[in-house]
């Protein structure tokens, strides 16, 4: 039988571009060998693509401040890379070939690499260009959610252009959030500048520390509840597995950056989630939910904060490209529900081929 090449995009030019190694180790190392060929390419954080070796993401493990892509690597020209050719070059994307992005962040889950290999027709893992842009700007994702009735926390949004004009006036027009408040840019992931702000005192600085991350701030009202995740799959027909809990042990309060991925004692994790059998349901029922309500496709984790009474379940954000690193929740989650990560990976590939074939099947002139 003839292995379908699996084309693993990493890297890239974001503040999650370790984090991407890290996860990328983890998809090849789950890769079904017998049906796949994987081909590893990396994307520096300049935007050059490289042809890299799989020791580049064996050498990716334990702390993420300490890996990197190959600096020799040979280049790959991005037209080269994308432009499918029938029995072309190596480093040439087939037309049957599929990519497996693992790209966080900016320039890799927010619909730009998806609309390339949209135009080129290749099949790829994961939400499509609209999905994509919208799950990644949490500011709009949150607005679709809350008009679908779907509970999401208060928020507020500063943008750039707003705060350089008069940062007092800007502070003064968010909402009545309380405190403590949290500060994240909208367009980022793995918790890079987000900030807690325990009072008035602390928001212009923890606003000005996200706003070197992105041009949006999202400011949203703290909420003391139970941090739970859940992982959906699929296409028209998306599944949600067992939730997740998230235990924070790190001094930060929540689950930053260093206490994911820094501090290995940051923070630990229970699968599944110490949840009654109701709220459960709930949850899974919420995550597929808010799966349709963004128009995603083959897969994301849905976060969400559950209140320690259990009175109250709001949705914090999805993850279009959730990590696949080794804490990372959304294989573990699917792991605990039965699904392996061989077959975790593989499915995802399935469902991109699937994807692309119903792409394929629809007419191009009246």
């Amino acid at each position: 039988m003839k292995k379908t090449r699996v084309i693993i995009l990493f890297g890239g030019r974001s503040a999650e571009h370790e984090i991407s190694l890290l996860s990328a180790r983890n998809v090849l190392s789950a890769i079904d060998r017998e049906r796949f060929e994987p081909v590893l390419i990396g994307i520096d954080k300049d935007g050059r693509w490289h042809r890299e070796s799989e020791r580049t993401l064996e050498a990716a493990a334990g702390d993420p401040r300490n890996v990197r892509l190959d600096a020799g690597a040979p280049a790959v020209a991005m037209d080269e890379a994308l432009v499918p050719r029938p029995g072309g070059k190596l480093e040439a994307v087939a037309v049957d070939d599929v990519v497996f992005p693992v790209l966080h962040g900016t320039y890799g889950e927010d619909g730009t690499v998806q609309g390339a290999l949209e135009l080129a027709g290749i099949a790829y893992v994961g939400a499509g260009v609209l999905g994509s842009a919208v799950g990644m700007d949490k500011h709009v994702a949150k607005r679709l959610l809350r008009d679908a009735g779907i509970p999401v926390v208060d928020f507020g949004v500063v943008t750039a252009a707003a705060f350089r004009r008069d940062p007092a006036a800007t502070l003064r027009a968010l909402p009545d959030l309380g405190y403590p408040r949290f500060v994240k840019p909208a367009n980022a992931g793995s918790s890079v500048g987000v900030s807690r702000v325990a009072g008035p005192g602390d928001l212009e600085t923890a606003i000005r520390a996200a706003l070197a991350f992105d041009t949006k701030v999202l400011v949203e009202r703290g909420i003391d509840g139970r941090e739970i995740e859940c992982a959906v799959l699929g296409n028209d027909d998306p599944q949600a597995s067992v939730p997740g809990e998230i235990l924070i042990h790190h001094a930060d309060g929540f689950y930053s950056y260093d206490a994911k991925y820094v501090d290995p004692e940051g923070a630990s994790w229970k699968i599944p989630a110490d949840l009654p059998a109701e709220m459960t349901a709930r949850v899974r029922a919420l995550a597929v939910e808010t799966f349709r309500a963004l128009e995603l496709s083959g897969m994301a984790r849905v976060d969400f904060f559950v209140a320690r009474d259990l009175n109250a379940l709001y949705v914090n954000e999805v993850n279009t490209i959730p990590g696949f690193t080794a804490i990372s929740m959304y294989p573990k989650m699917w792991e605990a529900s039965g699904l392996a990560p061989s077959t975790l990976v593989t499915r995802l590939i399935e469902l991109a081929i699937e994807r692309r074939d119903a792409r394929r099947a629809l007419k191009t002139t009246p």
